[in-house]
């Protein structure tokens, strides 16, 4: 009779919980479809202080406005962290075109690559190689491939589902194909946009050239990808082709910029740091309202979520918007060595940098027993269409803070325009849903909230529930 009086006991402490949690997260996305702030946040962001490339006026802009309203938020601390970021400029805008005979061109839409030199003051002229990937261009070889322009032109595979697998298959080509064509003699290359749409907007982008010496790094651009079919197709007709690339691009000293940083401290386990974040910087082309204005702002607003429901967590929230993630990842570097330098205690971090589209789930990097853990939550998201729950990578600004017993995590909105915008000039405010903005931070608030109340070690939702 004692066992059972236990039994009992025990079945209606986790019913109790449950419900618990169930009138928390209901109250949690109340409040972000009826009273949100992210949405005026982003408006802000990107109507009024623009592209927030590193290094750049608008980028330190973001730092001020972002830092007030967290101050705005009553937040037990908010500062800044100092980190130093690249600082590459565009120049003027970019002009390319492609000549069939002497005096018949055609322009065509590019945008040089983050990181990318410049091309003389006049300009490069040259013949054209068009190849499908960097392992194309020993078989050239130097013979095949010195003094002409190289024309990478493999597209993101439409018949993958999961577009960011998509993105990582033809991806290298944008980061190393200068630094692998220029060991050739190429002048310059053209790399096709990571896009599965056909347009007119060329997707910027990082690249390096590796240990490539200052005076043989060659200009490299992306190609709209409406051009870069264009382009093959007269190729095809025409192997004389011309093409004529001019930017004015170029990479200057290091400056100091920020992360921006605030908390609610821990009311049992403060020690313990649970953080939620995105990057504050963008490309200079649109108004990075997707890539990652919206994961700021959902960061942002999952602490505000909790406050304004009632809810105080157990364990210190950290909210940090990261700088320098689109060409250098300083950012998450720099936040990461402090902590580890502080001895601090990281237990979970999440992170939005998917755009901001409607919510699927998330996916996380833990081990296969906490992965088991979370999984007994999936329930408590059912009633809001949030199913995807899978292993996988998290986010780029929090995987410098790997280790033993982190969970990491990454929210995953439906990610099929995601590369209609990303790292173009039609990356702005307007692309970007209320709604589903609001319903990914309140996603995002839940999951926060479900680690802080029951701990990865948590009660097991009633099945059926």
């Amino acid at each position: 009779m004692k066992y059972l009086y236990i039994l009992l006991l025990l079945t209606g402490t986790t019913l109790q919980s449950q419900q618990t949690a169930e009138q928390q997260i209901r109250a949690i996305y109340d409040a972000a479809l009826t009273q949100g702030k992210a949405y005026d946040w982003l408006n802000h962001l990107s109507n009024q202080i623009g592209g927030r490339l590193s290094g750049s006026v608008q980028a330190e802009q973001a730092v001020t406005y972002t830092r007030k309203q967290l101050e705005d938020l009553g937040l037990d601390k908010v500062w800044l962290q100092p980190v130093m970021v690249p600082k590459w400029v565009r120049g003027t805008p970019e002009f390319a075109y492609m000549e069939g005979k002497p005096g018949m061109t055609t322009n065509l839409p590019v945008c040089a690559l983050g990181g990318s030199v410049g091309t003389p003051l006049g300009g490069i002229k040259a013949s054209l190689v068009e190849v499908q990937g960097i392992a194309e261009l020993e078989a050239l070889g130097r013979d095949g491939i010195e003094g002409k322009i190289v024309f990478f032109n493999r597209p993101m595979d439409p018949t993958l589902i999961n577009t960011f697998e998509a993105y990582s298959g033809c991806v290298d080509q944008r980061y190393s194909g200068a630094a692998e064509a220029a060991k050739y003699g190429a002048v310059a290359v053209i790399v096709r946009s990571m896009n599965l749409r056909l347009d007119d907007f060329p997707h910027a982008g990082s690249m390096s050239y590796g240990e490539t010496p200052v005076a043989q790094r060659i200009p490299a651009a992306a190609i709209s990808t409406n051009g870069a079919e264009l382009l093959s197709t007269s190729l095809k007709l025409n192997p004389d082709i011309k093409f004529y690339l001019k930017q004015s691009c170029r990479q200057l000293e290091d400056v100091l910029s920020y992360n921006v940083i605030g908390e609610i401290r821990g009311s049992l386990h403060p020690d313990e740091i649970m953080l939620v974040g995105g990057h504050l910087d963008s490309w200079d082309l649109g108004d990075g309202a997707h890539d990652d204005g919206a994961g700021c702002v959902q960061s942002m607003e999952v602490l505000r979520l909790l406050k304004t429901t009632g809810y105080r967590p157990k364990r210190t929230l950290r909210v940090v918007l990261f700088m320098n993630e689109e060409n250098g990842l300083r950012g998450g570097h720099a936040y990461a060595t402090e902590a580890a330098n502080k001895g601090e205690k990281h237990v979970f971090a999440l992170e939005s940098d998917a755009g901001g589209f409607t919510p699927r789930g998330f996916s996380f990097d833990c081990s296969e027993e906490a992965f088991r853990q979370i999984m007994r939550w999936k329930p408590f998201f059912e009633p809001y269409l949030i199913h995807q729950f899978v292993r996988g990578g998290s986010g780029a600004d929090i995987g410098p803070l790997k280790s033993e017993g982190i969970v990491l995590a990454g929210l995953r909105p439906d990610s099929q325009r995601y590369f209609d915008h990303h790292h173009a000039e039609n990356d702005t405010f307007e692309h970007v849903s209320k709604r589903e903005l609001e319903l990914g931070a309140a996603t995002m608030a839940s999951l926060i909230y479900l680690v802080d109340h029951f701990g990865i070690d948590g009660p097991r939702p009633i099945k059926g529930k």
